[in-house]
Order: structure tokens, then sequence, then C-alpha cells
């Protein structure tokens, strides 16, 4: 089941899903959050932080798993996200870095990268809220369209798209890592709750295609269409066809 909060705009979309997750933490102190990179979770991020420092939120016995990582960057890299999780959460609240868990793109052995944190989210039992972005062909994670759904966390190489979006973050496109390590879909769907978040007219025809399109692995986030309880918060820009 898929429910769906379509508001004005960014700022307003993203108190949405912030409030969102703070009445996860809220309710289950100890939960145990799936967090997501790029521009569009940033806002959230602040508004939890906010939260957090108005004294409305405790963040000491959260736990978090992240999506994905680039691979080749060195957590202290200032374009990882390793890095950006502590800029944009992590260093403005009280949540112990022990518990926070962010895939090793830098590791050695990959596959055995992957294996582990497979492992790790397995034992904690999935996340209680998985919060996700969207790409504008439809990836959620680095899941890229492809023939078939992958399952576990992976390798995979970033389409020219991908790249091309991401490209923004970086003095120049050229500096933009080609392959991430990502969770698949079996990690997202063990969330007991998923929250996706898209806004801005680039991502109109993902976010069409996620809700109405058929369940296909060329959409990778129409899977969500299986999942029973997703929340899809966007703003008017990202679905006007609702007007």
């Amino acid at each position: 089941m898929i429910k769906v909060y379509r508001e004005k705009d960014y700022a307003a979309m993203s108190r949405r899903a912030a409030d969102i997750i703070a009445a996860e933490i809220i309710l289950r102190p100890d939960c145990i959050l799936g967090l997501a990179t790029g521009s569009t979770p940033i806002g959230t991020y602040e508004n939890l932080v906010e939260k957090y420092q108005a004294g409305e939120l405790d963040f000491a016995k959260v736990r978090t798993f992240n999506l994905d990582e680039y691979v080749g960057l060195t957590p202290d890299n200032d374009q990882s996200y390793h890095y950006f999780m502590k800029d944009h959460l992590f260093s403005h609240v009280n949540i112990d870095m022990d518990n926070t868990h962010v895939p090793d793109g830098a590791a050695a052995d990959l596959d055995a990268a992957c294996k582990a944190y497979d492992a790790a989210m397995i034992a904690a039992g999935g996340t209680d809220i998985q919060l996700l972005g969207l790409g504008q062909n439809g990836h959620v994670g680095f899941n890229e369209p492809a023939d078939a759904f992958p399952t576990g966390t992976h390798i995979v190489e970033l389409t020219q798209s991908t790249i091309e979006a991401n490209s923004r973050l970086f003095d120049d496109i050229s500096e933009v890592p080609t392959r991430a390590i990502t969770m698949g879909i079996m990690n997202i769907f063990l969330a007991k709750k998923i929250l996706l978040v898209a806004n801005g007219p680039k991502k109109a025809d993902a976010v069409k295609k996620m809700l109405y399109g058929p369940v296909t692995p060329d959409v990778p986030a129409s899977i969500l269409q299986l999942h029973p309880d997703v929340t899809v918060v966007v703003d008017e820009e990202a679905l006007p066809e609702m007007k």
C-alpha cells in the first residue's frame, strides 16, 4: 500500500518527511533508521537537527543503516556518503557513531563487504523505517534499471544519467565515481515502513511510473508497489498530474 502526501514545495516536503521520521524515534527511541543521501533528503535532515536542538528528539539509542556508498572513496573523503551523513546529521545530534552503518566502498574485498552488510542488516532485523530518494531513471539506492531486481547488497556500475545527475555535487563530472556499493531490493524490503521523498519537475516522470506504472526492473522504484507500508512525500512539481 502506498500513501502519498503532495506538499506545496521542497520545504513543506522536507518538514513532512522529518515529522514522519521523528514520530518513529519518539515512539521507538531505539529504532533502526534506514538513511539516504543526495540532495533531496538534506532538508529532511535539517528539520530533524532542528527538532533535536529544540529538545524534541533523542538519538542516543537510535541505530542507522545507510543505503549506499561510492566505490573507492574513503570515509574521510568529503564526497563520500560517510562524510555526507556526518556533515548533515550525525555531527549535529547525539547519535552514537558506533550505531551508524554505511557500506564500505573502500574495502579491499568488496564482495565480502557486501555480504557483511547483508548479515548485519539481517541480524538487526531490518530497519523500522527506510528513507529513500528517487533517481530520474527510477532508481532507488543505486539500484539502476536492469533486467532483474537485485536482491542483496552489491556493486553496481552507475549509468551515465546517474553520473550526470550526481555531478552537481562535484567540481567536475570526471571526479564522479562510476561504481557504488548499494543495498539491494531485499535489504530495502526488510524495512517495516518505507518513506520516499522526491521533488522537482525532473522527478515527475519517475514518480508517475513508480506509482502508476507496471512493476518492472526497468523502473526499480516500481517494486515499492508490492511493499505493505510505503509513504511517498513529493512536492507539486514532482506530481503535477494531481492538480
